[in-house]
């Protein structure tokens, strides 16, 4: 690789490998540590953390001294590691779980995003956990939630509703916590669906820069398999789709998940797949970072999640190194030693539909469309810039 562009950073979400996020419940500091240790082995240089909503604040009165602790001592254990720490504050959504307190369920059953008396406590919480985080200097983002719009339809909104919310709430984030990021991640649903509740302009104009997630299991393997041309370069679509969508032409793009999700992408697969679909994304000049889901796998003695779950992890349960992990560390080796390659423009596609104004066309632009496709075969002569009409 030559000397190119800036370098963007890389990073895991951090899922523990001893009880998922369930060890929240029962921290244990040396666990956390080990896991970090893995972690900065592979010369990763950020964590995404993810601590749970409802049991740091079980009543709408109660916010835990105890769990904020806990987190504030996983935000040192990753320091102590030379890790950089974003968070997550409304989880929300893991995993294919949801973790809502039982003070909005029930005889309580509100939407998270309508009901005021919801709004309250959960402003005190961001409130809360961002003062707490910012006295942290390894702490560089906080993030809304992971992927909030994953808590819709169960609790009903409206796109100016969950505008609102959001830009309410990093408000409320922005004021506690001045000096970090202040963000909003979203499900590609957000992207690609025309009656999703939460728009495209909500994840380019909200927060201090714009999220994607990337997960091919939403259409693009079934197209071309593990390592076609529009399984590798779905990632680099969403973060060009985001930046055509933003109308700061310097926003950056955090590629804040993206993983080997099996049946897709099959473990002798996995590194190519890391590989190819990293090299696609880092001469992308919007790429603020690369974050990994996830650090480590679950547990199968843990029941009842989806069976790809399980394994995405960059190491084991038990510490050891898979193969999207060790593709992982050669490609942050090689960046970190000769920079990152420049690859200008090879063609521009403007896009059929306006995504700032006609969200109910969405469609038009999702895996397996015709814009998509054509910008797939362009794609495979260079980057292709994409222009809204």
């Amino acid at each position: 690789m030559s000397s190119g562009v800036g370098r963007p950073r890389f990073g895991a979400n951090y899922v523990p490998s001893a009880g998922w996020f369930y060890s929240w419940l029962d921290y244990d500091r040396d666990a956390v540590r080990r896991d970090f240790a893995d972690l900065a082995g592979l010369g990763l240089d950020h964590l995404r953390v993810f601590p749970v909503w409802p049991w740091i604040q079980p009543n709408r009165a109660i916010i835990r001294e105890r769990a904020i602790a806990d987190l504030l001592d996983t935000v040192d254990a990753a320091a102590e590691h030379g890790l950089t720490v974003a968070v997550d504050l409304i989880q929300g959504h893991l995993s294919s779980f949801d973790f809502l307190p039982s003070w909005m369920l029930t005889w309580h059953k509100s939407s998270l995003f309508e009901d005021t008396t919801v709004r309250d406590g959960l402003t005190a919480y961001v409130d809360t956990v961002a003062r707490a985080l910012a006295t942290k200097p390894n702490v560089f983002a906080i993030t809304l939630g992971n992927e909030v719009n994953n808590l819709w339809p169960d609790s009903p909104t409206t796109p100016a509703v969950s505008a609102a919310w959001a830009q309410d709430l990093l408000t409320t984030l922005k004021k506690a916590a001045p000096d970090v990021l202040a963000l909003h991640s979203m499900f590609d649903d957000a992207w690609y669906q025309a009656e999703h509740p939460f728009h495209p302009v909500e994840a380019v104009d909200l927060g201090d820069l714009s999220t994607v997630h990337s997960w091919v299991f939403n259409g693009v393997s079934q197209l071309d398999g593990p390592l076609g041309p529009a399984t590798l370069t779905h990632a680099d679509y969403l973060i060009e789709l985001a930046k055509a969508t933003s109308l700061d032409p310097e926003r950056p793009v955090w590629l804040q998940e993206i993983g080997v999700p099996g049946p897709d992408i099959p473990v002798d697969l996995q590194a190519e797949f890391t590989r190819r679909t990293v090299e696609a994304v880092l001469p992308n000049p919007a790429l603020y970072g690369v974050t990994w889901w996830s650090s480590h796998d679950i547990d199968r003695r843990l029941l009842d999640f989806p069976d790809r779950e399980y394994d995405l992890g960059l190491f084991t349960v038990d510490h050891q190194r898979k193969p999207a992990a060790q593709a992982l560390a050669e490609l942050i080796t090689e960046v970190k030693a000769h920079g990152v390659p420049e690859q200008p423009y090879a063609a521009t596609l403007t896009a059929p539909v306006n995504l700032r104004t006609e969200p109910d066309r969405r469609p038009e632009v999702a895996p397996g469309s015709e814009f998509h496709l054509r910008w797939v075969a362009a794609r495979a002569e260079g980057p292709v810039r994409i222009l809204l009409p």
